[in-house]
């Protein structure tokens, strides 16, 4: 098959949340269909079912559109990857997940296969080493700013594994106005995140803080900023979401602190002063210059991914934020991440945008070949591709691929099971579950 370079690349992206398909999707604009996302063509969607496939209302939130969005297995997904002809495609997923497809295409053994990209969709503060070797075997792997593509490297140079795949960029989700102060507005806005941290106790503790610094600045507006509805699944699970303990929160809301939802950068908008614990709403609050606080309340910690933050001068607690201290960031520290810095964000997708064309103009492609194989761990890659219905050597299972999809009628009813079952796993993981581990610890 001759390559492409006549015309605009047929872009698909394969997405496993809301988070990872609005990165996915920017990404896809950004280094394969043009300069400028806002007017280049939207990728064809797919979404990987599990428990984390979005909603219809996290898509609309998140903002970005596709010209389709499908939700699929892994092994429908190999089949629209051989018979519609896609150039570029998108890994927006989870590591072993990102590993089944690498596999699942190297055995499609196509006459061309499209050029894979993958990455992460923020700050990378844990799993390092086995999120970067599952990824291995994409054409580019892609770094968010100039300290994790050194990172990157450094873990492939450390196995053998081939670094020149790792592709420094930037997210692609930053962006808006820069930070203005303006009369008459003070809001403080607290960026939730649905894993971190994790336990009942910690939210209870930071909710109340919350609470706490409103009821001290009474004039002050104070946003709840949540990521999802009760139920809804993102990224990472939440198993004890801030509505339910809102509910429940002595002496009630203070009249100046609100729950909010919607697109992260409409709420920056208005946003004086930006407050997490390790949230990437942080790293799109400081490339607007907002004034930005990492919480120290809860410690330091590799499990609250807060240590991402040491050198940045962003480090505090509630106590200094109570009383109106506001960090200052470390340029040096800014440029590294690749936020605010020196103006590169313009061209921090040049690099990955050419090496994709670049692959495009070839021939031939090299055969995919990421570093795990039965060879170099057979004990564990194997369940990673039995987990995606996949056989060991990256085959689909017998029944996974139907030779069409359902038409009418079949796909409603399909979809509501679905749907209903997807609800039922949801509550089971978030209500059912935890109380069986609360009691298993008595």
């Amino acid at each position: 098959m001759p390559s492409r370079t006549s015309q605009a690349p047929r872009v698909a992206v394969l997405a496993d949340s809301d988070t990872r398909w609005k990165w996915g999707a920017l990404t896809a604009r950004r280094i394969a269909a043009g300069k400028d996302p806002e007017v280049s063509a939207g990728p064809a969607g797919f979404l990987l079912r599990g428990r984390a496939t979005p909603t219809a209302r996290q898509l609309a939130e998140v903002g970005v559109a596709a010209d389709t969005v499908r939700e699929v297995t892994a092994a429908e997904f190999l089949r629209a990857i051989r018979d519609e002809g896609y150039d570029v495609v998108v890994l927006a997923l989870v590591g072993g997940a990102v590993q089944a497809v690498l596999h699942g295409i190297a055995a499609l053994r196509l006459p061309r296969r499209p050029v894979l990209v993958t990455g992460y969709v923020g700050v990378v503060y844990e799993k390092l080493a086995d999120g970067l070797l599952l990824r291995h075997g994409a054409d580019v792997v892609l770094a968010n700013s100039r300290h994790d593509a050194e990172r990157f490297r450094a873990v492939y140079e450390g196995v053998g594994a081939d670094p020149s795949t790792v592709t420094e960029a930037a997210l692609p989700f930053l962006g808006g106005a820069p930070y203005e102060r303006r009369d008459g507005r003070d809001t403080v806005v607290f960026a939730v995140q649905p894993s971190v941290p994790d336990s009942r106790s910690d939210r209870e503790y930071l909710l109340g803080r919350l609470a706490g610094h409103a009821r001290l600045h009474p004039s002050r507006e104070v946003l709840l900023k949540l990521r999802s509805l009760p139920g809804e699944h993102t990224t990472h699970l939440e198993e004890v979401p801030y509505q339910r303990l809102a509910e429940r929160l002595p002496g009630g809301l203070p009249p100046n602190l609100s729950l909010v939802y919607g697109h992260m950068g409409e709420v920056l908008d208005r946003t004086d002063l930006l407050v997490t614990v390790s949230s990437t709403a942080a790293l799109e609050a400081l490339h607007r210059r907002i004034p930005t606080a990492i919480l120290t309340d809860l410690g330091v910690r590799e499990a609250l991914g807060n240590h991402h933050f040491l050198g940045s001068g962003l480090l505090t607690s509630w106590d200094r934020l109570d009383r109106d201290h506001r960090p200052v960031p470390d340029e040096e520290w800014l440029a590294r991440q690749g936020v605010a810095a020196d103006g590169r964000y313009g061209t921090a997708f040049d690099e990955a945008r050419e090496r994709v064309a670049a692959l495009l103009r070839q021939p031939e492609l090299p055969p995919v070949t990421p570093y795990y194989t039965a060879t170099t761990a057979p004990g564990y890659l194997p369940g990673i591709l039995a987990r995606h219905r996949l056989a060991p050597d990256g085959s689909p299972l017998p029944g996974t691929a139907p030779a069409a999809g359902p038409t009418g009628v079949r796909r409603l009813v399909r979809d509501a099971v679905r749907g209903a079952a997807r609800g039922a796993y949801r509550h089971g993981v978030q209500r059912v579950a935890p109380v069986i581990r609360r009691m298993g610890e008595l």
